[in-house]
């Protein structure tokens, strides 16, 4: 559990874990370079997105960010299920890196919710 850390800090952090894991991917032949492209674009997103929303116009801008960034969370959750499903990962070097995305997300879902509570 990461405690008292901004999420653009955490995000930061996890695009870098995604930077390593694609790194290592890289090294595999075949569909582990094309899935790890994938991964690398969306699991780097996420705290790109987090940033921008710092320079948000708006309240509606800053959400707005806030929910591409939940979009880019979710589709990184996709591939790290289907690389460790498919069994071209070893489950527990990429299961931290896919808790910690499934974390992320339900940090960016109470904040959207709360700010649009608001």
């Amino acid at each position: 559990m990461v405690a008292n850390i901004s999420i653009t800090d955490r995000t930061k952090s996890f695009a870098i874990r995604v930077v390593k894991a694609c790194c290592f991917l890289d090294e595999k032949p075949g569909v582990s370079r094309t899935l790890s492209k994938q991964l690398l674009r969306s699991g780097t997103s996420i705290g790109a997105n987090c940033r921008e929303a710092q320079s948000a116009q708006s309240d509606k801008d800053f959400i707005n960010k806030l929910e591409i960034a939940l979009k880019e969370a979710r589709e990184t959750q996709y591939w790290l299920e289907i690389l460790i499903e498919s069994e071209l990962v070893d489950k527990q070097k990429f299961q931290l890196l896919l808790q910690e995305a499934n974390e992320v997300g339900k940090i960016l879902v109470a904040s959207t919710k709360r700010l649009k509570g608001k």
